[in-house]
């Protein structure tokens, strides 16, 4: 097979994409951070029991976020894959309200997370299976922002309705979500994923063992996953990354609840849709200059915003003063959101392990993250928010020190790149 794409991608494969990002952007997160406000104000829990049952779930996507990468690189069915796993996330979600018991609800939200692991690395194969290497980095920003749009619209539409019914109310609209996402994963056309391509394989580069690519259209060993420092660099990076800031949205959700419980859900979805709006033109931009640009630059700069969010979030506790910082998450993670399976792909290209090197970095990224509720949690019940938002912002800081000292430009050179055009 060849695995050089000469032939741009169909309409209809684009715009498969367009609508699975959008309405697969609200499954793939499963609850988040609705689950914090939800057990804080229906279920009466405190804070650190919620950063326990967060980590919980979250070890479940440890568990499952490589075999799920490897799976997403050996099955040539990633759309039935993908509907498999949207459909276990929503009927997990859905059980949640008739759960009381921690372990009860600890086990539905492991198996929502374990389930949702899988529409990343999918998504990512898929697109790159449709439109090769060279048209890769534009379409990873389209899809970025197709994402961010439908977690504002989710987030918004919950807002709303759970101002009008009630917290619990965001488990329909995720079903609701579910069921379109089925349709759009249906459409995206079989017949134009190449899925040698969608693991990373291709015939360009023949013969060059420098950075460990093979001679031929075979997989690498899986040793190549620890052989690369610049990888290994970037995991470090990355799991701290995470670590910094997966708790700083469910612990600003925790501080608007307690002004005002009423309002909690309500506040908690002012601060996604500030987030995701701002997403939208990170995710853009990083489409459309980080083959110009590089990468090492625009990853910096979203490690410097989230240190900065750490530092501001101390600052007041007035509710419009903490949506506003929120909406600098969407610089850091709008960027890198788009930034990370582009970089992912730099360093695994011709190994054929593209989606298994996805898993295992999130993997270990997770851990950051797991570790980031769990510690907040406790931090808030010792010595309050503001030493937990200090707390994160440092870890930030040195992961921004690592970027700059040890991280290596990733970005291949113009001879490596295709002449394709990218998908629309």
């Amino acid at each position: 097979m060849n695995h050089t794409k000469t032939e741009r991608p169909s309409t209809a494969a684009g715009r498969s994409l367009d609508t699975s990002n959008f309405f697969l952007a609200d499954v793939r997160d499963g609850l988040g951070p609705y689950l914090a406000i939800y057990l804080l104000t229906v279920g009466h829990w405190d804070e650190a029991s919620i950063g326990v049952v967060m980590s919980i779930a979250a070890l479940a996507g440890i568990v499952a976020q490589t075999p799920a990468g490897a799976l997403v690189d050996a099955t040539r069915a990633k759309r039935g894959v993908m509907i498999a796993a949207g459909a276990l996330v929503t009927a997990a979600s859905l059980a949640l309200p008739w759960f009381t018991s921690f372990w009860s609800i600890a086990i539905s939200q492991a198996a929502a997370n374990a389930a949702g692991v899988i529409f990343a690395p999918a998504l990512a194969a898929v697109t790159l299976g449709i439109v090769g290497h060279a048209g890769f980095t534009r379409r990873i920003g389209r899809n970025e922002t197709f994402n961010h749009l439908g977690n504002a619209f989710a987030a918004g539409a919950a807002g709303v309705a759970a101002y009008v019914w009630g917290p619990s109310v965001v488990f329909y609209l995720l079903a609701a979500m579910s069921v379109a996402s089925l349709f759009s994963v249906l459409a995206i056309p079989e017949k134009e994923i190449d899925h040698d391509l969608a693991r990373g394989l291709h015939d360009e580069l023949k013969g060059d063992t420098k950075s460990g690519k093979n001679d031929h259209n075979q997989p690498s060993g899986w040793q190549v996953l620890i052989a690369s420092k610049p990888l290994l660099i970037f995991t470090v990076c990355v799991t701290l990354f995470h670590f910094a800031n997966a708790a700083m949205l469910p612990v600003v959700g925790q501080k608007l609840a307690l002004q005002d419980k009423n309002l909690g859900t309500s506040l908690m979805s002012a601060c996604i849709v500030a987030a995701q709006i701002v997403m939208v033109p990170m995710a853009l931009l990083v489409g459309a200059k980080a083959d110009s640009w590089g990468r090492k630059p625009l990853f910096a700069a979203a490690i410097a915003v989230l240190a900065l969010r750490g530092v501001l979030y101390t600052l007041s506790d007035n509710t419009y003063w903490l949506v506003a910082v929120q909406m600098l998450d969407g610089v850091g993670a709008g960027i890198f959101g788009a930034l990370f399976p582009v970089v992912v792909a730099d360093l695994t290209r011709g190994t054929g392990r593209f989606n298994v090197a996805q898993g295992a970095i999130i993997t270990v990224q997770s851990i950051g993250a797991a570790l980031s509720t769990a510690l907040a949690g406790f931090i808030i019940v010792k010595f309050g928010y503001s030493a937990a938002f200090l707390a994160l912002g440092g870890i930030a800081v040195i992961a921004l020190a690592l970027c700059l000292i040890a991280l290596p430009e990733t970005m291949p050179g113009d001879n490596d790149l295709n002449t394709v055009p990218a998908l629309a």
